[in-house]
């Protein structure tokens, strides 16, 4: 193909404003041939022709047909790709990748965000400040207290040096054992119950596989020590939800802090909306900023272009 290659590219969102950003964004970047589309009728009305995919919420559907067999690669605009993974119409051969190294510092302070809050009693603090209350106390302090991230890829790796900062142990798990030296001590899937022992906060940046699903049982849970914290920002179906709440009403657990679930957005009547120890937030730690899903895009057309390796390659067997 030769380094002036240029593919036809197609933008997939159903977001009319975020899709033409990023048409506009490649576009200004040299590569001219971009339709963008946000209903299924558009992008099959797009595809033929089509060699590569940035998408979000893609029609998967019509990557099967004979109007998506130029397809060579999909570009995922996040982190998360189980659901394409999954996908049995998404032919073998289409290159699948996905967003990395993008998401670490906004996950990061999300964690340590509810870390400081908790340790230094913010709640308590908001009430005195609510009833005109002088009320000093003496909190608590992150320096000593043990943190175990679970999954030690970028944004993992992101949060060991924050806790760093903060004096903390830092315990971790991983399948790979590739970033092993970072924490203080390393444990393999086999060693879970070991790993939460002697944790105060459990941090899960796990990727959902068939082998992390529900990973978090009732049987985990109570292998925590009863004042430890729980905190999600990996995948929802990491977490047994029903086990979690069963072990928190029986008073197992001080408190969560949960990002993501099983079902998006978490249905109103849920019991966690309700329960004071228990924070919720609408998968909002890590956004997938135009700006950044766009850079990184780009780089991985100019590799394309190139015929050189792409980044943040899925690879289907192991699930990310």
């Amino acid at each position: 193909m030769g380094g002036t290659y240029k593919p036809n590219i197609l933008v997939f969102s159903p977001i009319q404003t975020e899709v033409d950003a990023y048409a506009d964004r490649i576009r200004n970047n040299g590569f001219i041939s971009v339709k963008a589309a946000k209903t299924l009728e558009e992008a099959e009305k797009y595809l033929p022709g089509t060699e590569v995919i940035l998408g979000w919420n893609f029609p998967t559907q019509l990557l099967c047909k004979p109007i998506a067999s130029s397809v060579r690669w999909f570009q995922s605009m996040g982190a998360g790709v189980n659901d394409l993974i999954a996908d049995n119409s998404i032919p073998q051969n289409i290159t699948i990748t996905r967003i990395i190294d993008q998401f670490g510092a906004y996950i990061s302070e999300y964690v340590f965000l509810f870390l400081l809050d908790i340790v230094k009693d913010g709640p308590r603090m908001k009430q005195s400040q609510l009833e005109r209350s002088w009320d000093p106390f003496i909190s608590e302090t992150l320096k000593g207290k043990t943190i175990g991230i679970a999954g030690l890829g970028s944004i993992g790796a992101e949060l060991v040096r924050k806790a760093r900062a903060f004096d903390m142990n830092v315990h971790g798990l991983s399948f790979s054992g590739k970033q092993a030296t970072l924490v203080d001590l390393h444990f393999t899937p086999d060693q879970w119950g070991e790993f939460v022992k002697d944790l105060d906060y459990l941090v899960l940046t796990l990727p959902l596989t068939d082998s992390t699903y529900h990973i978090i049982n009732q049987d985990l849970l109570l292998a925590m020590k009863p004042n430890a914290y729980l905190i999600n920002v990996g995948r929802g179906a990491l977490i047994d939800e029903g086990d979690l709440l069963s072990v928190m009403r029986e008073g197992h657990l001080q408190g969560a802090v949960l990002d993501v679930f099983e079902t998006e957005p978490l249905p109103k009547e849920h019991a966690f909306w309700s329960m004071p120890n228990v924070f919720v937030t609408s998968h909002l730690s890590g956004p997938s900023t135009i700006n950044e899903v766009s850079n990184f895009f780009i780089e991985n057309l100019k590799r394309f272009s190139s015929e050189q390796p792409l980044s943040g390659m899925v690879d289907r067997n192991r699930g990310y």
